[in-house]
C-alpha cells in the first residue's frame, strides 16, 4: 500500500511510504535534509511498522517538538489506525 503523508512542523513537506502488511518496503521524503533523510529511508526499509514507531516517536529537532523521524512515526500510526477501521 502506498501512503502519502503531509508533514507538520518539519522542513520536509511530504513522506511517501510503501508498506506491505506490517513491513515497510520503502520511504521517500520530499524536502528536508537530503543526506539524513536518505539515511533514515535506507535504515527503515524492511523494518516492521511497530519497530519504527517505537524508535522514532517523540524525537525532536532542535527547538521543535517534532522531527522528520517523528513525522514518519506519526504517519505509520495513522496507517495502523486506518488498517484497524478497514
Amino acid at each position: 500500500m502506498n501512503l502519502v503523508y503531509k508533514t507538520k512542523g518539519t522542513c520536509s513537506r511530504r513522506i511517501l511510504i510503501d508498506v506491505e502488511g506490517d513491513t515497510i518496503n520503502s520511504v521517500q521524503y520530499e524536502g528536508g535534509c537530503a543526506g539524513n533523510l536518505t539515511g533514515i529511508s535506507h535504515l527503515v526499509a524492511g523494518m516492521k511498522v511497530d519497530d519504527v514507531i517505537e524508535k522514532f516517536s517523540g524525537i525532536p529537532c532542535g527547538f521543535k517538538s517534532t522531527s522528520c523521524p517523528d513525522q514518519l512515526a506519526q504517519a505509520l500510526k495513522q496507517y495502523k489506525e486506518e488498517q484497524l477501521k478497514g
